[in-house]
């Protein structure tokens, strides 16, 4: 998917998945060799994930730091 299809379907802007981009909240995508960006279903449960949890009140710094925790393998509550 584009970028701008999965901003549609997380119901995001495109500037925002490029912010999370920056930021690591999202990984940096494959691209075509047109330099479009390609993601894969798997942002979109992400993102929808991240906003998830700021609307519970983490901070930005917080939800990285849970999505790496999540993505280094075998998260736990102490982590």
């Amino acid at each position: 998917m584009r970028i701008g299809e999965v901003a549609s379907k997380a119901g995001v802007t495109v500037d925002t998945i490029r912010f999370y981009e920056r930021r690591g909240v999202l990984p940096q995508p494959d691209r075509q060799p047109s330099g479009y960006r390609v993601y894969g279903s798997g942002a979109i449960e992400r993102i929808r994930f991240a906003r998830e949890l700021q609307a519970l009140g983490f901070t930005l710094g917080e939800v990285i730091d849970a999505l790496h925790t999540y993505d280094a393998g075998d998260p736990d509550c102490a982590s």
